[in-house]
């Protein structure tokens, strides 16, 4: 098994921290490889964002997504940037309110109001963990509960509760 995922939106949306959560979670409480690379503008905030995550059950040769298999996308931005790198077939898992996906074919698309529900929840910056969840429990790359675990490593107490709270609506999303 070897999936390659591509996390994207713009800067200040959470893509790396993501992407590192999710690579980290294979890894250390998944007992599987995995690799994660970024990449985004110059400046922090408001351009293209991407973290790409490689998750095999065997040694990772080559550490480059070349086609995504789950593409997560969070803005039109992303979406218009990277979807040609996206394998046909795939999966892109698109928040509704942030990315038009009509005219996207020959991809199974899930939409996933990430924005929406971290609005919900009480802080939008947990838009990350929602599409984070959704990912996870769709592409059933290890239980819900390692990334939950995994979180632990990476969030501050105070706002612990509210990013696992995130992760789960998230999986019930899909």
């Amino acid at each position: 098994m070897r999936t390659e995922i591509r996390i994207a939106g713009t800067g200040g949306m959470g893509v790396v921290l993501a992407g590192v959560i999710l690579g980290h979670a294979a890894v250390v409480y998944g007992n599987l490889d995995a690799v994660q690379s970024q990449s985004y503008g110059a400046e922090a905030r408001g351009t293209a964002a991407k973290s790409e995550v490689i998750i095999s059950d065997k040694p990772i040769q080559y550490p480059k997504v070349r086609l995504s298999d789950y593409f997560i996308v969070m803005s039109q931005k992303a979406l218009d940037l990277y979807l040609k790198d996206a394998k046909k077939g795939s999966v892109v898992i698109a928040d509704p309110d942030l990315v038009n996906t009509d005219n996207i074919q020959g991809y199974e698309v899930v939409q996933v109001p990430a924005m929406r529900t971290a609005d919900e929840l009480g802080l939008r910056l947990v838009s990350n963990m929602v599409m984070l969840g959704a990912l996870v429990q769709k592409a059933g790359l290890f239980p819900i509960e390692v990334l939950e675990k995994t979180l632990t490593e990476f969030i501050a107490a105070k706002a612990l509760k509210l990013d696992i709270d995130a992760v789960r609506a998230g999986a019930k999303l899909v």
